[in-house]
């Protein structure tokens, strides 16, 4: 570790993939590239698809619709900068720069994580009550849960960003990662970082674990109102309708708690950059896929979208 520290730090630099050989970093810049043109394409069909189609104007598809440009926004936080860096050397990012990316990725992390607690509860009152689902899930009550999610993802990461950021850091400000994630920041810090981790991990449980006990417990009222349908056709109905947001969920938060619960081992291995690649890159292409592509009225929606196209 480097002797030296600097309370005004202004530049870090990103190393990237560069420790790699050369024939897996062309891989990994088309990899990047072509999942970052299609989940643009998706996600943006995905909120062309809903916002043009009166049938598609419901609760569920306001919050895919909002998730899909979440997806957006998280992919342009890390991905331009990484295929910038592929291709220059040194791979510099400003102090600010690097915590307003910081900022933003927590921010979006956040707000998915409430979104997705906030759809499944959505699933629940369509489920279990069904009757007064439009009285509760009202236009003006979605608008409210949407500005509170972003309200607490932005209050969270602003909180978190200025507490690690207000750190001194060593001179050598070179980050062993694609973007500027807590751990590899941290590790740069030449003070103590334990109050920090303390309120990172508090920051975990609000925005993180905390929605995915109650996602769980959502989804335990739902299995149990599901079992009590006789329908065979309503069933089936209700379980479509519920499959694409829980491997949605199980994905999210199998990898994204993986990786920022483990703030005990600073630094960034390879393991956690190819990890970090899962859910920063094939988590948003592979959410479009996961949510609509299999639904049918989005399927309907696309094909009636075509043929006017065509005509």
């Amino acid at each position: 570790m480097p002797g030296q520290y600097s309370t005004n730090v202004t530049t870090f630099y990103l190393l990237g993939f560069s420790d790699f050989c050369l024939e897996v970093q062309i891989s990994l810049f088309l990899f990047f590239i072509f999942s970052y043109i299609f989940t643009l394409l998706g996600n943006i069909l995905i909120i062309s698809i809903v916002t043009i189609n009166p049938q598609l104007h419901n609760p569920m598809y306001f919050f895919l619709r909002n998730l899909s440009f979440l997806e957006l926004c998280s992919i342009t936080a890390t991905v331009p900068k990484a295929l910038e860096n592929f291709w220059s050397t040194p791979k510099p990012i400003s102090f600010t720069g690097c915590a307003f990316q910081m900022f933003a990725f927590l921010a979006i992390a956040v707000c998915e994580c409430v979104f997705l607690l906030v759809m499944s509860l959505d699933r629940y009152v369509a489920i279990c009550n069904p009757l007064r689902y439009v009285s509760v899930m009202s236009r003006t009550m979605c608008f409210h849960l949407t500005f509170s999610t972003w309200l607490l993802g932005c209050l969270v990461s602003f909180g978190q960003t200025c507490f690690i950021f207000s750190l001194p850091y060593w001179d050598s400000n070179f980050l062993s990662h694609f973007f500027c994630d807590i751990p590899p920041v941290l590790s740069l810090a030449c003070a103590s970082t334990f109050y920090v981790e303390i309120s990172v991990f508090i920051a975990c449980i609000m925005g993180a674990v905390i929605p995915f006990i109650l996602i769980i417990c959502s989804y335990i009222r739902i299995l149990s109102a599901i079992l009590l349908i006789h329908s065979p056709e309503g069933r089936h109905k209700a379980m479509s309708t519920c499959g694409s947001h829980l491997v949605s969920v199980v994905i999210f938060y199998g990898t994204a708690m993986f990786v920022h619960l483990r703030l005990g081992s600073h630094g960034s291995t390879g393991n956690d950059r190819m990890v970090a690649l899962f859910y920063c890159i094939i988590i948003p292409a592979i959410n479009p896929l996961i949510y609509s592509f299999r639904n049918n009225d989005v399927k309907k929606a696309l094909k009636k979208l075509l043929k006017l196209q065509h005509t």
